[in-house]
């Protein structure tokens, strides 16, 4: 069942919770597209099937991919690295690209244990690439799931908004408000989406996004909750860069912003990993990308100096999960690593139906 702007999540409880509550699962969609790699997409599948089998250990994995001959060479693939198999499911949904977290569904929770999809618009950060198929996703994983499915007729992406599960959101002008999304909404009616669709009282706004980075400034790459009241930000040291003055405007932000509690939030910087670049194009290398599993954090490593850096800072932060590294150099390439390559499904008791 669709509910277009009549009846909206907010009106039966309904909010976007943190990464870290319990998942039933983690959906993905197989990289296939080459031009997201262009003459390297065979160079990651190693850490990618890595990345899933890391999930498989703790929760169950669903796979979107094109064909059965996709599927049956994915499962090969996975068998050979020892892969839980029994708690990884594939499903015949076509994709363009591999970046469920733009691509796929919010899913949102209530108090009452209910659970429901919210659907917005994907335009592939403003119309830069095929998007036909990866438009489709929702609807199929809420029709699998049998899920209600809140259809919300602008254009959002899961990589640009972040949440403590207890009403804030953190996002950024850059991408947001940018006019190849939503150039007809200004800002507080972009809010007033925000409170309806993810059940958020409280926006705090950056600006800008890192060196590199083709969605516009996604937050998934700057700046991310790891508890209630706790951000990690990223920073860099280095003045010659456009990545300094980014992260430096952001940071001031930070330190001026409250929570909805009240409480100006901890903040934990971290530093950027040494530049990636490939082909003399900077890529969007940031441990801000990481994955919270249910049992370990997947961060993105970079084969520099900082990567022991970040690691150590994450074992201090998630002191009940197992940080686990995973190189994403040639990962990278495609513009994105594994928090834009991955979407959660809390885990709840029953699912909402009228």
């Amino acid at each position: 069942m669709n509910i277009r702007d009549i009846i909206k999540p907010i009106d039966y409880g309904f909010y976007f919770p943190a990464e870290w509550v319990q998942h039933e699962a983690t959906w993905l969609s197989y990289p296939h597209n080459e031009n997201s790699w262009p003459g390297k997409i065979q160079t990651i599948f190693p850490y990618y099937n890595e990345f899933i089998k890391q999930l498989a250990k703790d929760e169950k994995v669903h796979i979107n991919v094109l064909n059965q001959d996709m599927q049956i060479k994915v499962e090969q693939d996975l068998h050979k690295i020892g892969a839980d198999m029994s708690k990884i499911h594939f499903h015949l949904f076509e994709t363009n690209d591999a970046w469920i977290r733009d691509h796929g569904p919010a899913f949102v929770i209530n108090d009452k244990q209910d659970k429901a999809i919210v659907n917005w618009k994907y335009n592939a950060w403003g119309g830069k690439y095929p998007h036909d198929k990866d438009n489709l996703i929702p609807r199929h994983i809420a029709q699998y799931l049998n899920l209600k499915e809140f259809i919300a007729d602008i254009v959002m992406e899961g990589g640009s908004v972040d949440f403590n599960g207890r009403g804030d959101v953190i996002t950024t002008e850059a991408c947001l408000l940018n006019e190849n999304r939503n150039p007809e909404l200004n800002k507080g009616e972009i809010e007033q989406y925000l409170h309806d669709y993810y059940g958020v009282n409280n926006i705090l706004w950056l600006k800008d996004g890192v060196e590199g980075d083709d969605t516009d400034g996604h937050i998934d790459d700057l700046t991310r909750f790891v508890d209630e009241d706790t951000l990690i930000t990223m920073v860099s040291e280095d003045r010659n860069t456009e990545d300094y003055n980014i992260l430096n405007e952001n940071l001031n932000l930070l330190k001026k912003t409250r929570l909805s509690n009240g409480k100006q939030p901890n903040i934990v910087e971290i530093l950027m990993p040494q530049a990636v670049i490939y082909e003399e194009q900077k890529l969007p290398a940031s441990y801000a990308n990481f994955y919270i599993a249910n049992k370990k954090v997947i961060i993105p490593t970079y084969k520099c100096k900082n990567d022991d850096k970040a690691i150590q800072i994450f074992e201090q932060i998630f002191k009940d999960r197992e940080i686990i590294g995973i190189d994403s150099t040639d990962i990278v390439w495609g513009l994105g690593s594994f928090h834009c390559l991955s979407q959660q499904e809390p885990k709840i008791f029953s699912n909402f139906a009228e």
